[in-house]
Formats: structure tokens, C-alpha cells, sequence
């Protein structure tokens, strides 16, 4: 299987699905711009990914010296080492005892996966996907389910703008306001609540003078993680963020002005947006039905995920008129067809099972074609 186009027409989280559906070995090639990453698949698992153009502060060495797991010392002493020797720098470092094993890779999981979900933020390139063997590398991460990374990379493509609300700077930092509440875990041993391990490590971290991108960098949990415990933390009032000195603050009578003329102007503009949606789309399936085309599945996949992308623009337009009418998303798809906004078929055409739809906020939900 050959697959290659832009990210304008396949988005990512297809390209990933497509592949992790279909259990294909081999290499995805994208690039954007001056950026190219490479990742390697093993019957639909990642294996492997990498930033060909990664710049140097991404090199697994210089992220364990900005974690502070090893000394820039120690780092010159293990990279002499590896020239001199030819082993792999995780070798050398365990051996000198600069880490543990589990350790770097941990840190190794981390690096591939934060070079993963970046992709889900390229607006623009091209990728190719060639079939060929796949041999895993020495230093090789645990693999991942093609599924789980899609999930996960939608999910963060969601939350980033709320959380940039309050986490706007990488030179902000933070000052404790008060102790966090004791954990309260559920019958699986998980906490509840919005604190959990990764506000108590980040709120453990701070301390006078660490900006956000020191406490990405030490925490070990990824640039998205690392910034949605903040946004926790602070949503909660157990800390506050301050402006690094000579920063301008923002006018929040200015903001709330702003906000209060956007939301009705907002709600117009997306009611008028909806219908004309609605209407375009609504001519077409009548059109089709008329040809004798909606109720049967295509049997090309190409064609299949065609028509998946313009029924999925149906799909979400009616789920924007649910949301202005009822105040919030529903939690099931088949609410639209109970409110008269969909008929059943078109919950799954054209596919033979139903769309995958999560709502994860009032106004936030996950639609994608069937997981499968």
C-alpha cells in the first residue's frame, strides 16, 4: 500500500487510523516547512518516531540535562564515551550509573510521543506512507495502538485552547496560594477530583523563579500535560501565575467588553452558518437519494473517506443547532435523530457502523469515522 497526499485533504488523525485499521507495516513520512518527522509502524503499532529535522535541545541528551536527571558534565563524559566505544548513549549512561535503565526510557517514550502529538498541531504538509519492513531500534520505545495516539492527540487538540486562557506565557511562573486537599482515591485505586498525580507533581515542582518551560522540561510529563495540571491548579486557586517583570498585564474590562459583544454576535453568526450548512448538505443527500446512492455503503475505501469528510460537516452542523438549542452538546448521536436533525442512516453513512462521537464539554465533542 502506497498512501501520500497533503494534510489539507487526509488530516493526520486519518492517515493514523487508516493505517492502524488496516494493520499495515512501514514508514509514514510527513513534512511541513523546514519540519519533516518519520514514524515507523509494525501491523498498525508505532514502533518508532522521530524528528529527522529535530533541532538540538529535542536530542534525548539535552532533554536529561534540562530535566536535571543527568549534569551537562556527565553528558560530554557519556557522548566522548559513545564515540570512542560506538555504544548507544543509553548504554553508556546506564553503566556509569549517571540513570537507570527504566529511566531513559521513560524519557525516550516521552521524546517520541511529544514528537507524535506535535503533528496534530501542522496545519500544512504532505505525507507519504510506504510499505516495507520495520525493524524496531535498539533503544526502541514501547509500541503504541494507532487508535490510542489519535485519541489522545484530538483530546489535547481540544483542551489547548481553554487552557491558554489561563496558561498564555512559557515565561510565566507561579506562586503557591494554598495546600492542596488530601487524596480521595475511587475502588481501582484512581484519585478523584481534578487534582490527581500530575497537579501534585507539578505544585511539588515549584518554586521561586521556574517559568513554564523550566517545570515542562523537569516534570517529565510533555509540554500538554505538564500545562493542563497548571491550568488545574489554577482554576482551582491553589496557585497563581505571575507576569515576568515589565510584562504588560492584560485589561480584563477590556476582555469581558469583548466577550460580552462576541457571544450574541457569535451565536448569530453560527445559526446562520448552521443553516446555510444545513440547507447545502440537505440538497445534496436528497439529490443523492434521488440516484439511489445513501442507504448503501461504498465499497472503494478512497470513496469511502470522501464522503465521510462532507457527512461528517452534516454530522457536526447538527450538532451545532442541538447545542444552540438545547445550551449544551447531546451525549449520544442518536439524540439528533430523536430531535429531527438527522434520520438514523445518516449516523452511519457511509459506513456500515455508526460514526464514534464522545462529547467532552458543553461545547467540545470528538466525532470520527467508525473505530474499528
Amino acid at each position: 500500500m502506497s498512501l501520500q497526499g497533503t494534510l489539507k485533504d487526509f488530516g493526520i488523525g486519518d492517515i493514523l487510523q487508516l493505517i492502524g485499521q488496516q494493520q499495515k507495516t512501514g514508514t509514514l513520512l510527513v513534512r511541513s516547512k523546514d519540519q519533516e518527522v518519520r514514524v515507523g509502524f509494525s501491523d498498525g503499532h508505532i514502533i518508532k518516531a522521530e524528528s529527522v529535522t529535530r533541532k538540538r535541545k529535542e536530542l534525548i541528551g539535552a532533554m536529561l540535562v534540562r530535566s536535571e536527571l543527568i549534569t551537562e558534565t556527565q553528558l560530554e563524559a557519556a557522548l566522548e564515551t559513545q564515540r570512542r566505544t560506538l555504544k548507544r548513549l543509553g548504554d553508556v549512561l546506564v553503566s556509569s550509573q549517571a540513570l537507570t535503565a527504566e529511566r531513559f526510557q521513560a524519557m525516550m517514550q516521552l521524546q517520541a510521543t511529544e514528537t507524535l502529538y506535535r503533528l496534530f498541531t501542522w496545519k500544512s504538509g504532505t505525507y507519504e506512507f510506504v510499505q516495507e519492513p520495520v525493524e524496531p531500534d535498539a533503544e526502541a520505545i514501547q509500541p503504541l495502538r494507532a487508535e490510542t495516539v489519535l485519541m489522545e492527540g484530538f483530546r489535547m487538540v481540544d483542551e489547548w485552547p481553554v487552557i491558554r486562557q489561563k496558561i498564555h506565557r512559557d515565561d510565566l511562573v507561579f506562586e503557591r496560594i494554598k495546600a492542596l486537599p488530601q487524596p480521595r482515591f475511587d475502588e481501582g485505586g484512581g484519585e478523584l477530583g481534578a487534582i490527581g498525580p500530575s497537579e501534585r507533581r507539578i505544585y511539588d515542582e515549584l518554586s521561586l523563579g521556574r517559568d513554564l518551560r523550566k517545570l515542562v522540561d523537569i516534570s517529565c510529563l510533555g509540554e500538554f500535560e505538564t500545562c493542563k495540571a497548571l491550568y488545574n491548579l489554577v482554576k482551582g486557586e491553589y496557585i497563581r501565575p505571575i507576569l515576568p517583570e515589565g510584562a504588560p498585564a492584560p485589561a480584563p474590562g477590556d476582555q469581558r467588553l469583548l466577550a460580552r459583544l462576541a457571544a450574541p454576535l457569535g451565536r448569530l453568526m453560527a445559526s446562520v452558518v448552521v443553516l446555510a450548512v444545513l440547507g447545502l448538505v440537505a440538497y445534496r443527500a436528497v439529490s443523492a437519494r434521488h440516484e439511489g446512492v445513501a442507504a448503501t455503503p461504498f465499497a472503494d475505501s478512497a470513496a469511502q473517506r470522501h464522503v465521510s469528510q462532507a457527512q461528517r460537516v452534516r454530522i457536526e452542523a447538527a450538532l451545532e443547532v442541538f447545542r444552540l438549542e438545547r445550551g449544551e452538546l447531546p451525549e449520544r448521536l442518536d439524540s439528533l435523530v430523536q430531535a429531527g436533525l438527522l434520520n438514523p442512516g445518516e449516523l452511519k453513512y457511509p459506513w456500515r457502523e455508526e460514526y464514534y462521537y464522545r462529547r467532552l464539554a458543553a461545547r467540545q465533542f470528538l466525532l470520527l469515522p467508525p473505530l474499528r
